[in-house]
């Protein structure tokens, strides 16, 4: 068996494969800038990891009886050569075989045996197999093969969409995808070859394209489009990617340079209007839109947690559990009150926060929310909540999405072809702003709720109070940029 080198740095693994699979300009600069600021992990991208990390780990119980090939993540001699013991003495299992061939290292996260046969199975925490596993577990058969190892079965051992606590006896599921698999791999030794010439010059010249952000946003996003043009066409609002991509081929970089007669939706419309002009278009029919909003006016916004593995009776992987919620209620005369409420540990917290939602939103006439995210998570409420569902259906008759207010009556250049609340407040109202919060966006929100909650131990008492207060002030200051954000727009009918 070929050894890796004592410095690998050079060398491929699964991950810089699948990230040259996406654009060899990204694996240039993981390679040759390790230490780039873009690579390191926010709470968010951590947290994710930490899961998939934690799903992994759960897999082999489902597997049980296997050999671990346990290692510092870059002790490649000692992994290889434990890998080939526990090969050499029969197991029939392995957790993380570790294996090096063709310049590339490859661990699996599952390897069984049967017989002279070999199946590689690549644990994902995802609920199916998605388009970009393939690369990821072709690498893996091609390395193994070079390797010696008769692998004939490639699997995705995944999430079970349809599994609910407390039975997780069905949590994973097994899929074949051997054939996609050897579909690809007849293109890995042309692929290796490109990205080894790619990585040994100097920094590829690849200009920006749908690439940057499939499968995923490339982290050198910002380096690549710091110099594409303002207004890029890829943000003409709901333009298809093939479509938008398709027009910048053709010369249209920018909305300014649509071609003569091409077909815009009413929003786009707007979009480029604004654009054009440099200035805000507000539409006459804005004071009749928001006339829906009757006082008292109750803005509200969740936060939720939903588990890789779920931990509450009835919820599957990912099902999105609100743990915490804020409410301003703005009155006639122009006063304001604050409700808000924060699950304390990892008990179930549905009927907690559905009797404190209840009550925060008593006697409003109105409830306001920015996207359906809110009245989709009341609904759930209902059902896990049967005693209090009434009052939550009689919520959820309330509810009035600021989002399609703000889209079709509104639009600033700054938009940027979207109208999520992080984008449409500072165009709008740029006084306020999230800076100087510790919890900007909610992605993080959901990540440091699970700490929060599921993780406290790891916490001093000292910390869990900050972060706590943390997530109080992120979600408040979300219902407090749509009460500005409304007050705004009633200026501008």
């Amino acid at each position: 068996m070929t050894t890796p080198p004592r410095s690998a740095a050079l060398a491929l693994s699964k991950s810089r494969f699948t990230a040259g699979v996406q654009c060899p300009k990204q694996l240039w600069w993981r390679v040759h800038e390790p230490d780039a600021p873009e690579l390191e992990f926010d709470p968010a991208t951590q947290f994710i990891l930490n899961q998939g990390r934690e799903v992994g780990e759960l897999a082999r119980r489902y597997l049980p009886g296997g050999v671990l090939i346990a290692f510092p993540h870059d002790a490649y001699h000692e992994k290889i050569a434990a890998t080939q013991a526990a090969l050499a003495q029969g197991a029939a299992v392995i957790y993380e075989a570790a294996f090096f061939a063709d310049q590339v290292f490859a661990a699996v996260d599952i390897l069984e045996r049967e017989g002279p046969r070999f199946t590689v199975i690549e644990v994902k925490s995802s609920t199916r197999v998605k388009p970009e596993h393939i690369p990821d577990v072709a690498i893996q058969v091609h390395t193994l093969r070079r390797a010696g190892v008769n692998v004939t079965r490639a699997e995705v051992m995944h999430l079970n969409p349809e599994c609910r606590f407390p039975d997780l006896g069905d949590l994973f599921v097994r899929e074949d995808v051997t054939p996609l698999v050897e579909t690809f791999l007849v293109e890995v030794p042309d692929r290796l070859a490109a990205l080894f010439r790619a990585l040994a010059g100097p920094l590829p010249d690849i200009a920006i394209g749908p690439h940057c952000f499939d499968p995923r946003d490339c982290p050198f996003i910002e380096r690549c489009w710091a110099t594409a043009p303002e207004h890029h066409v890829t943000t003409l609002y709901r333009l298809r990617d093939e479509q938008a991509w398709a027009l910048a081929g053709q010369g249209y970089d920018t909305i300014l340079d649509l071609p003569e007669g091409f077909r815009l939706s009413p929003v786009a419309r707007r979009q480029v209007r604004a654009v054009r002009s440099g200035e805000l278009v507000v539409e006459p029919g804005l004071g009749r839109a928001l006339e829906a909003l009757a006082y008292p006016i109750a803005y509200l916004d969740f936060e939720t947690v939903g588990p890789a593995v779920p931990v509450w009776p009835g919820c599957g992987p990912y099902t999105a559990i609100p743990v915490q919620f804020s409410c301003h209620t703005e009155y006639r005369d122009g006063r304001l009150a604050h409700a808000e409420w924060l699950a304390s540990g990892p008990a179930d917290p549905r009927r907690e926060i559905a009797a404190a939602l209840v009550a925060a939103c008593r006697g409003a006439a109105s409830v306001v929310m920015y996207t359906p995210f809110e009245k989709a998570r009341i609904r759930r409420l209902a059902q896990d909540v049967p005693d209090l569902a009434g009052d939550l259906a009689k919520i959820e008759t309330r509810l009035v999405d600021l989002e399609p207010i703000v889209r079709e009556h509104v639009y600033h250049p700054d938009f940027g072809g979207s109208f999520s609340l992080k984008t449409v407040l500072p165009a709008l109202v740029p006084e306020l702003t999230y800076d100087g919060l510790a919890v900007t966006d909610g992605q993080v929100a959901s990540a440091e709720l699970a700490r929060l909650l599921f993780k406290a131990d790891s916490l001093t008492a000292e910390q869990r109070a900050r972060l706590r207060a943390d997530l109080l002030a992120y979600c408040k200051m979300d219902t407090w940029a749509m009460v500005k954000l409304v007050e705004k727009l009633r200026r501008l009918r």
